[in-house]
């Protein structure tokens, strides 16, 4: 696999999110990041672990990253930065595909983590809301 250093930062600021664990329900390939067993990301090589459909590998293979977004922030997103895509494999209203290329500033996608792990939280219980709101 391929590690980039926007994925490797990606998956640092994923992780230190409160009560974060990573999981691979769907195979060894595709990570899966939850907050209290709630998905808040994916990230995986291509399109969910299977590549860009590059089928040279000395081309630069870039890491997909699935966040949760507010329906219209995503069709925002979308328009300003071409590396955001509908949630591949996912409900297109309401998670984007972001692709780490370099593209999108780090502060950018650090917001982006930020307001999927804060979407995934509010729909949680007050006291598991409680729990984790205390230590961000």
């Amino acid at each position: 696999m391929v590690d980039s250093l926007d994925y490797i930062k990606a998956e640092q600021y994923l992780l230190n999110k409160p009560e974060t664990t990573l999981d691979f329900p769907f195979g060894e390939d595709v990570k899966v990041f939850k907050v209290k067993n709630k998905m808040f990301a994916t990230l995986a090589i291509g399109k969910m672990g299977k590549g860009d459909g590059k089928s040279d590998t000395s081309k630069k293979v870039d890491w997909w990253m699935n966040l949760k977004c507010d329906p219209d922030e995503a069709v925002m997103l979308r328009d300003i930065f071409p590396s955001i895509i509908p949630g591949y494999h996912m409900n297109k209203r309401l998670w984007n595909t972001v692709i780490l290329d370099g593209s999108i500033p780090q502060g950018e996608i650090e917001r982006m983590i930020d307001n999927s792990f804060k979407l995934v939280v509010a729909k949680m219980t007050k006291k598991e809301q409680q729990s984790i709101l205390i230590r961000l």
